[in-house]
């Protein structure tokens, strides 16, 4: 099984909500030496440093070598090279102009394999297929896959992986004309575009260190993580089969509550598990004036949802997470009918792919006896692929965490809380 680590960072300068809670910096007796900047769950509080002796030591004598400096001050120079930043920007700038969703990717695609054709990176396309056009548009297939190194099976192979596409959200964004989404109703507001623009970084990194690296740096640009399973998708491919077969994967997600510079991380569960639902309340309409006559789906639906926020509070242990929300709602659209049917929308999370499927099951119990109990019938539909716990592996955690240190502002690895947020 491939070992997997997902690390945090802000790149991009953010001004932070005055009322939340404080970051700390440990002085050496321990104590806090200063409040850096506001947080909320989900944002680095400590700092980290690696508790694995062995771990810290690779990496020391790693960087220690001669050979080792040289590639680490020959990547510093190139990152800081001319032309590097305008490079960076002027891509991200364009992707975030013309954000694209889901499945359907051309723009972002043919931009990535146009800036891989000229750093001479060979790839491959088509990945990433929709296989559920009944609920996702677009036929997919705009993933792309890039090797660079020596290719060999006899040595080892890591991943690095971006997504690619946007969301359904008016950009609303003042002080970025120059910028700002040529789309209605579409924007990059969780930063996919910046995290297709630092792999593409990397790529133009690792294409001039190339005859350096001892086996293979595959990219993987990943449509459809906003709620499409794109990643799955292109596992059942066979991304993970390619040869050479990769051992070790690495992701990276821009974090709103990081000071610009720090990485953050943690071992185990640092997403959630995810899964999607919309429920059907279905009665029988009339006029509001004769609710006798009516089985009234709007009063079934309110006593839905405050019910369903019992079952975290009164069914899962307060040393677990989780959440339920619902999120959308729609009923009726005249001020004097009871209308037909209730419809409801929202999410399930947990952090561990056990306790979201017991929370789905309660939702589901919940739903049908609420119904019963209104004399309403009802439905309740789920996402085609819940999206299991982004989960770190610990081991790799340990040996990566000093080498995440090196390129954060600060010199150290900030410990992060889990969040709810999903990741696929």
């Amino acid at each position: 099984m491939m070992k997997i680590t997902l690390f945090i960072a802000m790149t991009l300068a953010v001004t932070s909500p005055a009322s939340a809670l404080p970051f700390g910096t440990k002085s050496p007796d321990g104590g806090t030496e200063k409040q850096e900047m506001a947080s909320v769950r989900g944002a680095a509080k400590e700092v980290s440093r690696s508790q694995t002796p062995e771990a810290s030591a690779v990496v020391e004598s790693f960087f220690e070598s001669s050979d080792s400096g040289s590639l680490q001050e020959t990547l510093h120079a190139l990152s800081n090279a001319d032309g590097m930043h305008d490079f960076l920007q002027s891509t991200r700038r364009s992707l975030h102009r013309h954000p694209e969703v889901m499945y359907e990717l051309p723009f972002t695609s043919n931009t990535i394999a146009g800036i891989l054709d000229e750093l001479d990176i060979a790839y491959t396309r088509g990945w990433s297929k929709n296989t559920h056009p009944e609920v996702y548009e677009g036929q997919g297939g705009y993933g792309i896959v890039a090797d660079i190194g020596s290719k060999s099976s006899e040595e080892p192979c890591i991943i690095l992986r971006a997504d690619m596409d946007a969301l359904p959200i008016l950009e609303a964004v003042k002080g970025i004309d120059g910028f700002k989404s040529m789309k209605d109703g579409q924007m990059h507001a969780c930063v996919h575009d910046g995290h297709t623009t630092m792999l593409l970084g990397a790529a133009a990194l690792l294409k001039k260190i190339e005859s350096q690296i001892v086996g293979t740096v595959r990219l993987v640009f990943q449509p459809a993580e906003e709620g499409g399973a794109g990643m799955k998708r292109m596992v059942e491919e066979g991304v993970h089969l390619m040869e050479p077969k990769a051992q070790l994967g690495f992701g990276m997600h821009v974090w709103p509550t990081l000071p610009t510079g720090i990485v953050a991380s943690r071992p185990g569960a640092l997403m959630a598990a995810a899964e999607m639902f919309q429920i059907t309340l279905t009665g029988k309409g009339g006029h509001a004036a004769m609710p006798h006559q009516t089985v009234d789906p709007i009063v079934a639906a309110a006593s839905l949802i405050s019910s369903l926020q019992t079952i975290v509070s009164r069914t899962l242990s307060p040393l677990e997470s989780g959440v339920i929300s619902v999120t959308a709602i729609s009923a009726g659209d005249a001020f004097n009918v009871i209308p037909g049917d209730a419809v409801l929308k929202g999410t399930i999370r947990a952090l561990s792919t056990e306790t979201l499927l017991s929370l789905r099951d309660k939702v589901q119990a919940m739903v049908e006896s609420t119904a019963l109990l209104h004399g309403c019938n009802s439905t309740i539909t789920y996402s085609p692929d819940y999206y299991p716990p982004t989960f770190n592996d610990a081991e790799l955690f340990e040996w990566t965490k000093d080498i995440g240190a090196l390129i954060s502002r600060d010199g150290k690895l900030r410990d992060v809380e889990p969040t709810m947020g999903g990741e696929s």
